[in-house]
């Protein structure tokens, strides 16, 4: 008899732990700099030269332990000390302009860190792939469907879900992928893709009802709000190299590498209840960028498509301009803001507890999860350093007769949880969520932001907006090419 009863997840508790005595690296070294300091102040005045300079120890002291939206000030500083100097240098603002130099073929012309990337072919042209020479990384991506997830029944519901942990396992295993992404977004829609499968699969010359479904059709087409899935796989050269020599080398030996994990995901996908839809060419990947920058430009895109799938010249792939505020940035058409999921779900809650945060109304946004694979000897490294650091600061608490904090004892539990995973063969992922919230303007975006938050809290999410870092926080989220965040 098989289960039909819901699955249910539960999300391990966030490290806040740092690499000593609880401080981040940004702390140690202001606390170090401050004691070196400190010392130097003794020997060559004394310590009356010290007591004189009790403010600037107190503002340093302030400066290591006072938290602002879950970080140290010592955390924030080279986080907008890098942002300042971008100002001084006139970076915050990117625009596209034409060169006189030979282009380089295939190159996406994207801002920041992206401006290296670089769509191509695969040898058989069954796919586009982007090659990130900075990273080391080769990229497909593929666009799937599915049924309603909560249209359907409990037993369905746990074997998708169980077969989408299979597939995950099933890449990770293969010690060649540098990060899985995938990106659900919504678009404004231009009714021309719901016009072109009226056109092909209705009958307008029904009596009546063909009259009425033309007016929904051509009525309710601008309006609706597609939602479109993106899974982007990274190849790692470095960690593939010798498969890569094997098939010739270069971006032909990484195709022919990466084109075997795209057949691998195909047919683990369908067993979680996906249907990869086809892998996307360059052009398609041209189009993806473009629109994430440009939502707007998806009208055109769709109108001259001779597929009624939107394609772009990569070339024109990148957008036309960017201008970066503390808070959002502000490209072609668009005003973006992105947040970090900090805190993913601590209680036991149903697989689809995204479901209100991805179909609220009203709101333009891309939900990118990236899954990041760690060799096994790693992961285990890191298991045993967080329950070495976690025993050594409660027998110090017990030496220094304080109480016994529970929160270390929920993460002890969680981190041998993982121990023991590992140990029966799971592979270990690293997952990291980025939300990207888009509107027409800034009064809008605060809206969508609102109603985008107020939808989090109800599905146990807990946002952090990424401020001084949207423009590369932005790439990460909204473009589904699979890049470190």
């Amino acid at each position: 008899m098989s289960d039909t009863s819901p699955a249910t997840v539960k999300f391990p508790h966030r490290s806040k732990r740092g690499i000593l005595l609880g401080l981040t690296a940004a702390q140690l070294i202001v606390a170090s700099l401050a004691g070196l300091l400190l010392l130097a102040v003794v020997l060559t005045r004394g310590v009356v030269g010290a007591l004189e300079l009790i403010p600037l120890w107190a503002a340093v002291g302030l400066f290591v332990l006072v938290r602002h939206r879950g970080r140290s000030l010592a955390d924030w500083a080279p986080i907008v000390t890098r942002y300042a100097l971008r100002r001084m240098r006139g970076q915050l603002v990117w625009l596209a302009r034409p060169s006189r130099r030979p282009v380089r073929e295939g190159l996406l012309h994207l801002p920041g860190t992206a401006a290296s990337l670089r769509v191509v072919t695969a040898p058989d042209r069954r796919y586009g792939a982007v090659h990130d020479p900075r990273a080391g990384t080769l990229t497909a991506v593929v666009k799937v469907s599915s049924r309603a997830y909560a249209l359907l029944d409990p037993a369905t519901q746990n074997t998708n879900v169980n077969g989408w942990g299979r597939a995950l396992a099933a890449l990770a295993r293969t010690g060649h992928i540098a990060r899985i992404q995938v990106i659900e977004r919504t678009m404004p829609a231009s009714g021309d893709a719901l016009r072109r499968y009226w056109e092909k699969t209705g009958n307008p010359d029904a009596p009546v009802a063909g009259e009425i479904y033309g007016e929904l059709v051509k009525n309710a087409g601008p309006a609706a709000a597609p939602h479109e899935v993106y899974v982007a796989i990274a190849l790692d050269f470095k960690a593939a190299r010798r498969l890569i020599n094997q098939a010739g080398g270069g971006l032909a030996g990484g195709s022919s590498v990466l084109a075997q994990l795209t057949a691998t995901f195909d047919q683990a996908a369908r067993t979680a209840g996906l249907n990869p839809v086809g892998w996307l060419s360059a052009t398609e990947i041209a189009a993806v960028v473009r629109t994430a920058y440009d939502p707007k430009s998806l009208t055109g895109l769709e109108r001259w498509s001779s597929s009624g799938c939107p394609e772009a010249d990569p070339a024109a792939a990148g957008p036309v301009v960017v201008v970066e505020r503390a808070g959002h940035i502000a490209t072609d058409s668009a005003i973006h803001c992105t947040y970090w999921v900090e805190n993913w779900p601590r209680t036991e809650t149903s697989p689809g507890f995204l479901h209100q945060l991805l179909f609220s109304g009203g709101v333009q946004r891309t939900l990118s999860l990236a899954y990041e694979p760690k060799g096994l000897d790693a992961a285990m490294r890191d298991v045993q350093r967080k329950k070495a650091s976690i025993i050594a600061d409660s027998a110090e608490r017990a030496r220094r007769g304080q109480v016994d904090s529970e929160a270390d004892s929920v993460e002890y539990q969680d981190v041998k949880q993982r121990e023991r995973q590992l140990i029966a063969g799971h592979a270990d992922i690293a997952l990291t969520g980025l939300l990207t919230v888009s509107a027409d303007t800034e009064d809008e975006l605060r809206s969508a932001c609102a109603v985008v938050e107020t939808a989090a809290v109800a599905a146990q999410l807990d946002l952090r907006p990424l401020t001084w870092q949207q423009a590369e926080a932005f790439t990460a989220a909204a473009l589904p090419l699979a890049l470190a965040a």
